[in-house]
């Protein structure tokens, strides 16, 4: 039996099954939901096991009820394959009052009519991401976010190199991937792609979908990926590979699947109060869960990524968002960015449920760092911090080795010391 593998989301989750009935674990396949949900779980179903179908079917038909009968906490794994379950837990709930009964996982967002009620007060909800570097045990783990928000002062020296920093964007943090020693560990991936398009597009919600057009989305979103690229480019990229064009409806749809599956995240706009009247940009940031994918879908190599330090550092911003993601959910936070019609651009600005914030600049390289360590000074200036109050830290996260705070307060940190 394979050895568990921490996940920052686990103490997430053991929290809210102290407060919460049941716990629904959403977010893409292979991340390792299953695998955490069984950390908790007494008893399980595996509503995907094709021996048990006729069971299951007649049982979401007769008495649904009967799913709930086991030791507690029970898991349904894949719940939405019979989503009947979720208004015979919200009932059950409501009835005992008892909390930490049930885990929930789902690979897919069930459509909007297959349940009655939302849950809310009965079920959360917690996102589960592929690994961070720090739960590939990647990143040393020396520098915590959590500490970098209480202004505590840092040092320490990370072991990812170069190389070692492309190698972990290609592989990504799949789970699975970190039991393949050879360069196979970066078809992971490939694989992954091949089943969105050629499965996971048509199951999401019964659609039938172009698996051509949607590879190209998907192309268009990679080569734009940590960009706040607009629709209009996605189409034109897709009809540069088409006849027909995409039209705007039908793109919305593509990426409306994506999302579904969790593949796609939106990062917003900021929303704190600025001082500059400058016009911002409103439209999201497109960013894949995994910079794995971003490589997979675009079929590059690892001579493609290193002769284009260019697009490399947008990858690398990706792969930081998607950790910067994870440590923010346990610490109830959120990210964002800032652009102005300048394009004075802020790359991430974390910002807690308390309202306490910080602004992130993202920098492949140390070459980069005061350029944008002042960058983060100026855009100090720009916010109102009567109503916002003053930022709790400036950090550059880079893929140097070294993190450290500067003379004038800014943090350097490195992708490969940094934790929640």
């Amino acid at each position: 039996m394979k050895e568990y593998i921490p996940r920052v989301i686990d103490t997430v989750l053991k929290n809210k099954l102290e407060y919460m009935g049941a716990v629904l674990i959403e977010g893409c396949k292979w991340c390792g939901k299953s695998t955490t949900a069984r950390q908790f779980a007494k008893s399980f179903i595996e509503f995907q096991d094709p021996d048990r179908k006729i069971q299951y079917d007649n049982t979401s038909k007769m008495k649904p009820s009967l799913f709930l009968e086991g030791e507690k906490p029970r898991l349904f794994d894949e719940w939405q394959m019979y989503p009947v379950v979720w208004d015979s837990i919200r009932m059950d709930v409501d009835h005992t009052g008892l909390k930490g009964q049930y885990i929930l996982t789902g690979s897919t967002k069930p459509l909007d009519h297959v349940v009655m009620h939302t849950g809310t007060g009965r079920i959360s909800r917690v996102l589960m991401r592929p690994m961070s570097l720090y739960e590939s045990k990647d990143s040393n783990g020396l520098v915590s976010l959590e500490d970098i928000l209480n202004g505590k002062d840092i040092e320490a020296v990370s072991n990812l190199e170069f190389d070692d920093l492309v190698n972990v964007m290609m592989r990504g943090g799949w789970p699975e991937s970190l039991n393949i020693s050879s360069d196979n560990q970066y078809k992971v991936a490939k694989d992954y792609i091949k089943s969105l398009l050629n499965e996971d597009i048509k199951t999401v919600d019964g659609v039938e979908r172009n698996s051509k057009k949607m590879e190209a989305v998907l192309k268009s979103i990679s080569r734009n990926i940590s960009t706040n690229t607009s629709k209009t480019t996605i189409i034109e990229d897709v009809k540069n590979e088409f006849i027909n064009e995409l039209s705007r409806p039908t793109l919305d749809d593509y990426l409306n699947a994506l999302e579904k599956l969790y593949i796609l995240e939106y990062i917003p706009a900021t929303n704190l109060n600025l001082r500059s009247k400058t016009t911002l940009r409103v439209s999201p940031k497109l960013e894949l869960v995994d910079p794995s994918l971003v490589v997979a879908s675009l079929g590059l190599k690892r001579e493609d990524l290193i002769n284009d330090l260019n697009f490399l550092g947008f990858l690398f911003e990706n792969m930081c968002i998607r950790d910067l993601n994870i440590y923010a959910d346990s610490l109830d936070a959120s990210l964002s960015y800032y652009h102005d019609k300048n394009d004075f651009e802020i790359d991430c600005i974390l910002k807690t449920e308390n309202g306490r914030w910080g602004a992130i600049e993202i920098k492949l390289g140390a070459g980069y760092i005061d350029e944008a360590a002042e960058n983060l000074l100026k855009f100090k200036e720009k916010v109102d911090v009567k109503k916002c109050g003053e930022p709790s830290f400036l950090m550059v996260l880079t893929g140097s080795n070294y993190s450290y705070k500067r003379e004038d307060g800014v943090y350097v940190v490195s992708i490969g010391s940094l934790k929640n």
